[in-house]
């Protein structure tokens, strides 16, 4: 498995950390902004990390929960360029009115396949959201906009060697926990 390169942000746009709390008030406010317009009929989550809002979302709608794989990094030493849909879209995705979640946007590129691959899979409608817009590409919904690079709660520590340690590709960004 190839060894996280750091993070370079921009300064200029600083870091956001955000902690679990903050993840459930931005899934709270996404499923609010999303029922207020549009009632869909499933949720499907962006692999890997939109399946964490996506299925939070899908949980305070009361709404059937699936997933997609889109991915730069799956099956690959180096990131590519471009995603990739790895699988096929849910079945039960036919017919409905499908709302496709990822954590982030910057320049639509994945949400954009996710889009093509349920559309193809046969879905009647589909819109898109996002956790935190962070570029140019404008989904459906969004709860929280910014262009500051993001750290996600559940990227924050990962096993290595047998125990729980800040990720490594983050190192210098956030601080380290008190002990």
């Amino acid at each position: 498995m190839p060894v996280p390169q750091p993070y370079a942000p921009d300064p200029s746009k600083g870091v956001l950390i955000v902690d679990w709390p903050l993840f459930g008030e931005l899934s709270r406010a996404l499923a609010v902004r999303v029922a207020r317009d549009w009632m869909p009929d499933v949720i499907v989550g962006i692999a890997t990390a939109g399946v964490v809002p996506g299925a939070a979302v899908a949980a305070i709608l009361d709404l059937p929960f699936h997933s997609i794989l889109i991915s730069r990094r799956h099956h690959a030493d180096e990131v590519r360029e471009t995603p990739a849909v790895f699988g096929a879209a849910p079945a039960d995705v036919r017919g409905k009115r499908v709302l496709v979640v990822d954590e982030t946007c910057d320049s639509g590129a994945t949400l954009r396949l996710a889009v093509g691959a349920i559309v193809h899979a046969g879905a009647r409608e589909v819109r898109t959201a996002v956790s935190i817009l962070t570029g140019s590409y404008t989904p459906d919904y969004h709860a929280f906009a910014t262009q500051a690079m993001i750290v996600l709660p559940w990227d924050r520590e990962v096993f290595l060697a047998g125990e729980l340690q800040p990720t490594p590709k983050y190192t210098g960004l956030i601080p380290s926990p008190v002990v």
